[in-house]
């Protein structure tokens, strides 16, 4: 390893490793000017010698040891970075700690890099630390600034470059928007006025995922960014789906909240593997043989219809209309042809379970005769907010959908997106972004898969949506149940605290090679604080999220229990009243 000494850095006064972090010093003061660094030759400090706090900016805190492509090796100096935690400027007080940036000088250009790690040199009694470098910027020559940040790398530093800290003028700099359409989300990470933002065209376009472990404020940040997105393209069309009912809440003013109520689902518009998923109850071998029997007697069903007869050729998935109950006869029917030999069971199991679905209320939203009708372009209409009349999204809430056909409605759903993006490829493009809350039900990893065609559809999306104008967000708290395909897919993903050292693995493996500094720090993030790396931003980014205000907030704020718990009365009356809605199942 390279040697501090020769760069006559001076540790005679340096003081313990156990300093409190810069994070607790006051970031009261202006933030220090980034001025050019004097000479090299001028730049060691002199034995014994204490730089003032002013020229913190100025001072080096270290060289390189090593370069390597992505990363590199760097050795800090202890008391440099001890008189940095006094600055004034947050960014400088951070310099040389995990997470933090430096600037390195090539040439008449700047290259920043994040630290990813730090140990002690112990032959030294320095610090040596990993770094990845994120970009490169242009130094303007009277002020010393960086501006012109771009991502990559495209002139290595020798070993020996001085090091740098990178002060807040130098992060406005290179988090500074460079003029696409981009929505703000809140303040970068260790400064309180440099401004978050993602370029939303990038976001959407390549797919993007929230992850969090439950509690850390991930639906308050999915509404906080789905509102951002709406005041930006209040002509837009966004759809959501809501598995417990959270964010009714949070767009009642802006949006379209459907649920078991209104939704009113038309079942035709179902599929031939939709149909199978909710009709039929075998296994094995006796599933296929259900299955040719359904195939016929669907096909023969939807033909009846005026608007079959009109179109000449139709298949088993065609979204034509027909009657329950023409299908329930076309089984009696094919019953009613079979010899005495031949079993009939398969016959009775679709029939059965056909008309338990046509009698449970709770199918009603979807299995209603009253469905009959060609409603599918109003149906479309309303779902994907064509057009909007200023509510461009619509939340989907299937809470009450019973659990056995929740999978498939949300299939349908993902279905109806994707095919109605591969039929409209003649008419102007309009972009339909589909939201996934509690991903990881819908398109589960190998080990729990069931082979439902929600997951099919969904990891289609995610493989070719983009071609069709189709995005998909995928917001879970646990990413490792995720289906590994589909999370790399995702072109920006935000990260919030994991607690699950799998779910940490399994992200640092899906993030790209510059963000690995910042991905340590997942663990340590507070409450409604992020790390946000790929396509939607310049560089990776920490982000503490806006507040948003109480009228938009979705409805998962945690119970208090104390707080309930020391107050009684009227228990009798809602239990009566709890029992009365789970016996008519809310209809």
């Amino acid at each position: 390893m390279g040697d501090l000494g020769n760069q006559n850095f001076d540790r005679s006064q340096a003081e313990p490793a156990s300093q409190p972090p810069a994070a607790a010093q006051p970031a009261s003061a202006a933030p220090q000017a980034s001025a050019p660094p004097p000479p090299r030759n001028s730049q060691q400090e002199q034995p014994g010698v204490k730089k003032a706090p002013a020229d913190n900016a100025t001072q080096p805190i270290g060289v390189v040891l090593e370069i390597a492509g992505s990363g590199s090796q760097i050795a800090l100096d202890l008391e440099r970075l001890n008189q940095c935690m006094q600055d004034d400027d947050p960014s400088i007080a951070l310099a040389g700690q995990v997470g933090s940036q430096i600037k390195i000088r090539v040439g008449n250009s700047w290259l920043l890099a994040s630290v990813r790690n730090q140990r002690q040199d112990r032959r030294q009694n320095g610090i040596l630390a990993n770094i990845d470098f994120l970009g490169e910027g242009q130094e303007e020559k009277l002020t010393g600034k960086i501006h012109g940040f771009r991502r990559g790398v495209t002139r290595y530093p020798v070993p020996g470059a001085l090091i740098y800290p990178a002060t807040t003028n130098d992060l406005k700099q290179i988090y500074a928007s460079d003029g696409r359409s981009n929505i703000q989300v809140g303040t970068v990470y260790p400064t309180k006025d440099i401004r978050a933002g993602i370029y939303i065209d990038a976001m959407l376009g390549k797919h993007f995922a929230l992850l969090g472990s439950t509690g850390t404020g991930k639906s308050t940040s999915a509404a906080l960014i789905l509102h951002r997105i709406c005041e930006a393209a209040p002509e837009g069309h966004i759809v959501m789906i809501d598995p417990h009912g959270e964010y009714s809440a949070a767009f009642k003013t802006n949006g379209q909240i459907l649920d078991v109520t209104n939704l009113q689902m038309p079942y035709w518009l179902l599929n031939f593997e939709e149909h199978c998923e909710v009709l039929l109850t075998s296994r094995g071998n006796d599933r296929q043989a259900d299955s040719d029997i359904l195939a016929k007697c669907l096909l023969k069903a939807r033909g009846k219809n005026r608007l079959a007869e009109t179109m000449g050729k139709i298949t088993v998935d065609s979204p034509i209309p027909y009657l329950l109950s023409d299908l329930s006869n076309a089984v009696q029917d094919e019953m009613g042809k079979l010899d005495k030999a031949t079993n009939t069971a398969p016959f009775m199991r679709i029939k059965t379970k056909l008309d338990e679905i046509k009698a449970d209320p709770r199918y009603q939203f979807m299995f209603s005769g009253m469905l009959v009708g060609d409603t599918m372009a109003d149906f479309l209409s309303k779902v994907f907010r064509m057009p909007g009349d200023g509510k461009p999204i619509s939340i989907i809430d299937v809470s009450g959908v019973p659990s056995d056909i929740t999978s498939t409605v949300v299939a349908v759903l993902s279905r109806l997106v994707f095919d109605f993006a591969i039929w409209g490829r003649d008419e102007q493009t309009r972009p339909i972004l589909l939201v996934c809350e509690e991903a990881h039900r819908y398109v589960p990893n190998e080990a729990n898969a069931d082979g439902s065609s929600v997951g099919t559809i969904l990891s289609r999306i995610a493989k070719e949506g983009r071609k069709y104008g189709i995005s998909l967000g995928l917001i879970t708290q646990r990413p490792s149940d995720l289906a590994e395909g589909v999370l790399s897919q995702c072109g920006t993903i935000i990260s919030m605290r994991l607690n699950n050292d799998r779910d940490q693995a399994f992200v640092k493996a899906a993030m790209p090679e510059g963000a690995r500094g910042f991905l340590d720090s997942i663990p340590a993030l507070r409450n409604r604080e992020c790390i946000i790396c790929g396509e939607g931003v310049s560089i990776p980014i920490r982000v503490a999220f806006d507040n948003l205000e109480e009228v938009k907030r979705p409805a998962s704020e945690d119970p208090s229990f104390v707080q309930l718990w020391s107050k009684a009365g009227g228990e009798e009356d809602a239990v009566h009243r709890t029992v009365q809605r789970w016996r008519s199942q809310g209809v």
